[in-house]
């Protein structure tokens, strides 16, 4: 008997919403907003549903994700922290950054 291959079809990505990144369906969810409060907040599992509203299937389906294409996503976390960096420094050139 041949092995069925069963897709987990919880990651998706459509260029109509987030510009085709990945999302967990059904959300409007970025994959990498998951894994970067996993991996910079060190938060768990658990904590990643009850914050996003998700159950624990959509988070593990995200965290898989997110090991089967870490390489990507890491290079994707990089370049949006330096633009995040670039932008808060241009504002504070500009004297339009608040402080808390």
């Amino acid at each position: 008997m041949a092995a069925t291959i069963l897709p987990i079809d919880t990651i998706i990505s459509d260029p109509a919403i987030r510009d085709g990144q990945p999302i967990i369906k059904g959300t409007n969810l970025r994959v990498i907003t998951l894994i970067s409060s996993h991996l910079y907040r060190g938060l768990p599992p658990e904590e990643l549903a009850t914050n996003f509203s998700l159950d624990l299937g959509q988070v593990y389906a995200a965290l898989a994700y997110y090991y089967q294409h870490k390489t990507e996503i890491d290079t994707e976390i990089r370049q949006d922290s330096a633009k995040a960096e670039s932008l808060l420094a241009e504002l504070e050139q500009k004297g339009k950054l608040i402080h808390p």
